[in-house]
């Protein structure tokens, strides 16, 4: 199967493919065509990777997995978005665990996804990806801006539609995964 389809777009078997043969890659796809998710500064990566190790710690893994930079979401055949960080439900991944051929991807909603501001992505997440996770109808979005000391938030109500709030920095529920909080200022002072 080529790598383009008909209208000269990269089909979803075909990304799969791409992402699978260069794990390093960091693929995206983005309106049907292939993008590479840039490198990040380092308050970026810090503030990423701490983000998930306290989620890791807070939540049950036989129940949860977390990942930071790795897990794909899938919001249309022509959009595969890397999120910074997501929280994904073990009953998603049954089978996954084992195979050679499998991607870390997921189309259905989950309950958390976190994007970190870097230079790098901050229009692109803003314009594209942020709006792409309320399509497929994750739970909980955060958009930290560590440079900024600042986030904003979308929780998704039971009517579909979200509400965006921009809560003061310190420690904030995660909604979406009960009796879990982050103390995003702790967190933010390293940064």
């Amino acid at each position: 199967m080529a790598i383009m389809n008909r209208v000269g777009l990269v089909s979803p078997e075909a990304y799969e493919r791409v992402a699978l043969n260069d794990p390093e890659g960091n693929w995206e796809l983005f309106d049907g065509s292939l993008q590479e998710k840039p490198g990040m500064w380092r308050a970026h990566n810090y503030v990423a990777f701490e983000l998930s190790f306290v989620l890791r710690g807070a939540l049950d893994p036989t129940v949860y997995e977390v990942r930071s930079n790795a897990g794909r979401l899938r919001v249309s055949a022509e959009r595969y978005y890397i999120p910074d960080v997501i929280v994904i439900p073990r009953s998603l991944t049954v089978g996954l665990a084992g195979r050679s051929d499998a991607l870390d991807l997921y189309a259905d909603p989950l309950p958390f996804v976190a994007e970190v501001w870097s230079p790098s992505t901050g229009p692109y997440d803003v314009k594209a990806k942020l709006r792409g996770y309320q399509e497929r109808g994750d739970a909980e979005i955060w958009y930290i801006q560590p440079f900024d000391k600042t986030i904003t938030i979308w929780r998704r109500q039971p009517d579909g539609s979200y509400l965006e709030t921009s809560p003061a920095i310190g420690p904030i529920e995660i909604v979406s995964l009960p009796g879990v909080t982050v103390d995003l200022a702790a967190l933010l002072d390293k940064a």
